[in-house]
Parts: C-alpha cells; structure tokens; sequence
C-alpha cells in the first residue's frame, strides 16, 4: 500500500475493513483448526468444555448406520420378528396346564338318560319324570399335557417366521444404509460449506486489499473517487457473501450433527478435506463394480428375502392339509371331599385329519402366489436398478474428474488476471474496473472448484451406495 496503513483510511471503510477481517479470521492460514471447523457454540465457556469429536466420511456414515432413529426403530422390527419365532415354536413344544376346583352341584335326575327300573314290589328309585338330585361337592384337581408329535404345518409356520427374520433383518440393512448415505451426503455438504466460507474470506481480504489501495492513491492524487466507490462496492458486496457462507457453513454442521442423530451441542471436526479426491472403499471397475452390488447392496438382499419369505408362507398354507398327530394326557384326583380322594387319569394319541375348510387354504395359497410374483417384480427391478445405478455414478465421476481440471485451470488463469490487473492498477495505467472484474472471475474459479470437488465426492458417494458399501467408506 506504499507507506499507507489502515488508520489513513476514512472511517466508513475502515469498519467495513475489519467487519470482514473479523468475519475471516477463522479462515485466515495460522487458525487452529478446531477454530475453522468446529460447530459453533452458544458462549466461549461451552466451546472450551464441550470436547471436539474428530469424524471422517466412513466415521460419520457408520455413526449414522448405528445412530440414526430409523435405522434403530428397524432393529426393533428384527426384534419383534425374532419373538414371532418363538411364538411359531411354541406350537411344537409341550403344553401343560393345571386346575383345581371345588363345586357344589344339584342334578336333574331326567337328564341322565338312562331310567332306572325299580326292584319288584317296591317303589322306583328315581321319579321317571325327573326329580332334582341334594347338593352335594365335587373336588378336583388335575394336570393336562398336550405333546404335538408330528405336526407339518407347524414345522413349516416356523421356517416361515424364520424366514421373516431374515426379511427384517435385511430390511434394518437397508435402513441404515440408507441413513449412511444421507450421513455423507450431509459430510460432503458440510466440507463444501467451510471451503466456500475459507473462498469467501480469501475474496475479502482481496477486496480490502483493493479498498486501501484505492483510498491510498486517491489521497495521493494518483486517483479517482470512483475506483474508490466501486472498490468500496466490491468491498460490501464481498462481505455479504461471507455472512451469507458463514451461516451456511454453521448451518451444515447442525444437519451433519442431526444425520448423526448427536446432540446439537457437539463440537464436530472434519477430519477429511473435500480436495481428497480418490475412489478409496469403491470399485471403479464396471464389471466388478455390477459384481459388487449383486451380492451386497442391501435392498437387493432385502427383496431376495422377501421372496424366500412369501415361498415359505405357501409350504406353511400347503401344510395344513396334512394330518396331526399329539400326545394327550390328563391325570389327578377328584372326590366329594377331600377326605376321600381318588386319582384318575387318562392319556392317549390324538390324530387330526384336516378334510374340507371351504377351499379356504385354496385362496390364502393363490393370494401368496401374487405376494411371490410380486417380490419377484421387484427383486428383478432392483437388480436392473443396480446396474443401472453403478454406471450413473462411474459415468458422474468421471465427468466431475474432468471438470475439477478445467475448474483448476479456470481458477489458475484467473489468479493470473488478478495478478496483472493489481499491478495495472498499483502503476496508475489502468482504473480499477478491470481488478474488480478481475476478483468476480477468481470468485467464480474458486466455487467451480468447489462444486466439481463438492460433484467428485457425491459421485463417490453414489457409487458405494450403488455398491452396499457406504459404511466401509474409509
């Protein structure tokens, strides 16, 4: 600035000066780096006794993969579809129940059928009509114990929970992937925001730099008031954009601190940096990469478990037709009283053969074929989905690996313009119309390098995604 410093500097641009110095701090090369990327915090206090958690891209999906509300609410489904199991196995084990009672009862002796002939010369035991029989007790208490011996229909009820099991399970798998994904998807967002706020503290001090130089040569009568003005204009244009960068920087941890479903209070670091380009955790490989997500994504695993699942369901129904065979027996003591006793008993085989329910079987095994079918749909729609989805993202990595070059290149030449135009306009050839231009074509170099390393990790993302690997991200 030629011997110029701030305090020369008319008051109103002098603010403007430090509004953006203070705003870029935390940018600035020398900053701590929890300073740069940690959430901010309510008070200085908090920020010194919260601890910084360090988290990577693969930290933050698998925290997402085990945090997340739906992916929880999921595991409590497999939970729910494990104890249908022991429901289902608890038709092919042994049940046994006791009872006890103690009655008074009165009979109508009518209701006997039987009549009761009376000795000759004497009077009948019983009036032929019926007549009510005194009050007496009956006690009696008694074990039962029914043992299913050979019961198809149960054996296959409970392949058919077992198999439900799996679908739940798989359907948790998907659930969580996809909490991962959006986990990343929120990372990526999060590094994008803070480099953007790092570009926009850049194009402050740039903009200041202009400012004093341009107030520098207008008091040396070097100058025009209107490079001043429009160096002034810049200057305010540029702080507005990093507010604005600043507030989306702070915005995107508070959506990375909720995809992690952690307290809105936690200091997040970020470990990785969005200029990290390469394919770590992911196949880049067409054909290996199609190999891949056949076998593991986990909404193809989900759909091949809902087929097995409804296969099941019709064994189950086709099973009912089948006999049944059960032990039963039934032992304890009844009497009058409980002075006098006795013990009875009986047991024995019990065989049950199903013949005719009104071909109620006949629709619920048509309405399983049409669950079956339907599955089938869309297990084949996801595996072409799968395919389809591997080559979307190898063809959108590619694509933001070219562009990240030209970017840089824009980028390179646009410094160049930068550099040439300051010193055009330090040697008083030149206003500073042409540095100003100059500055909005660096500032749009530096988002197009953001955006294609912003487009790379997004492509990355949707490639594992493609894959069923999103939480074995490094």
């Amino acid at each position: 600035m030629k011997g110029k410093t701030l305090y020369q500097v008319p008051k109103a641009l002098r603010g403007a000066v430090l509004c953006c110095a203070a705003l870029a701090a935390t940018s600035l090369p020398g900053a701590p780096l929890a300073a740069q990327d940690s959430t901010t915090a309510p008070t200085a206090a908090a920020r010194s006794t919260t601890p910084a958690a360090f988290i990577s891209l693969g930290e933050a999906a698998r925290i997402a993969a085990r945090n997340n509300a739906s992916a929880q609410s999921a595991r409590v489904r497999v939970g729910e579809a494990q104890a249908r199991v022991t429901e289902r196995r608890a038709d092919l084990l042994p049940t046994l129940s006791a009872s006890g009672s103690q009655e008074t009862r009165t009979l109508n002796t009518a209701s006997f059928g039987i009549s009761f002939p009376a000795a000759p010369g004497k009077p009948p035991l019983f009036n032929p009509n019926g007549e009510v029989i005194p009050p007496f007790s009956v006690v009696d208490y008694r074990g039962r114990v029914v043992l299913p011996l050979l019961d198809f229909s149960a054996i296959a009820r409970l392949r058919g929970a077992r198999a439900s099991v799996t679908a739940s399970r798989a359907e948790a798998t998907v659930t969580s992937e996809q909490a991962a994904s959006q986990a990343a998807i929120a990372y990526v967002r999060a590094l994008r925001a803070a480099d953007d706020f790092r570009a926009r503290s850049e194009d402050s001090v740039l903009a200041a730099d202009l400012a004093n130089v341009a107030q520098a040569q207008l008091q040396a009568g070097t100058g025009v008031a209107l490079d001043v003005t429009r160096a002034r204009s810049q200057l305010v244009a540029t702080r507005a954009q990093l507010i604005a960068s600043r507030a989306a920087r702070d915005r995107t941890r508070i959506d990375l601190a909720r995809a992690l479903n952690l307290p809105l209070g936690t200091r997040l670091v970020l470990a990785d940096s969005l200029g990290a380009l390469d394919s770590t955790g992911v196949s880049t490989d067409e054909q290996t990469a199609t190999s891949r997500a056949l076998q593991n994504r986990p909404d193809l695993l989900a759909a091949q478990a809902r087929v097995a699942a409804a296969r099941q369901t019709i064994s189950s129904v086709r099973a009912e037709r089948l006999p049944t065979l059960s032990f039963i027996g039934n032992d304890g003591v009844n009497g009058k009283n409980y002075s006098r006793l006795l013990n009875t008993y009986d047991y024995g085989v019990q065989l049950s053969v199903p013949i005719l329910d009104g071909f109620r079987r006949e629709g619920r095994i048509q309405e399983q074929q049409g669950v079956v079918r339907e599955a089938e749909i869309q297990q084949n729609d996801i595996e072409q989905q799968a395919a389809a989805d591997v080559r979307g993202a190898l063809i959108d990595l590619e694509s933001a690996s070219e562009q990240l070059g030209a970017s840089r290149e824009r980028l390179a030449l646009a410094q160049q313009e930068v550099t040439q135009a300051r010193e055009r306009f330090s040697a008083g050839v030149a206003g500073n119309a042409d540095v100003i231009t100059a500055l909005l074509s660096l500032t749009g170099g530096r988002t197009a390098v953001i955006d294609a390393q912003t487009n790379y990790q997004a492509a990355r993302i949707a490639l594992a995604r493609a894959q069923g690997a999103v939480t074995t991200l490094p």
